[in-house]
């Protein structure tokens, strides 16, 4: 199966930076990640996309994050990275992180167990 593995959240003021980061690891014959990304959930509310990058370097951001994050990613890692900046108190929130990849078993989606970002102002 895939294992992701996220790094980097924490408690930071408003204005501030972090730096996420989430590595996938596989197991079988087949191991291939296509999409890595990151989701978010805040409490009380829905499950929602940050931003999604395809396995040639293109990105698909949320409106709402777009010019403050930035996603990257080390195929070669299997690593994604989520670059935060000019960070608000709405950004506050569980960031997951993404994959959909191949194995010898299935073609699917996997989630880490999230990183708690605080954004205090």
């Amino acid at each position: 199966q895939v294992r992701l593995v996220e790094s980097g959240g924490g408690l930071v003021q408003a204005g501030g930076s972090l730096r996420l980061s989430c590595a996938a690891s596989g197991s079988g014959s087949i191991f291939r990640v296509n999409d890595m990304g990151w989701y978010r959930q805040a409490p009380g509310k829905q499950r929602e996309l940050v931003g999604i990058i395809d396995s040639g370097g293109r990105v698909n951001y949320a409106d709402s994050v777009k010019g403050r994050f930035t996603i990257s990613r080390d195929n070669a890692k299997n690593t994604v990275y989520l670059q935060m900046n000019s960070l608000k108190s709405e950004d506050t929130a569980v960031y997951l992180c993404y994959c959909f990849a191949h194995t010898s078993y299935a073609l699917k989606d996997y989630w880490g167990q999230g990183t708690q970002v605080t954004v205090s102002s």
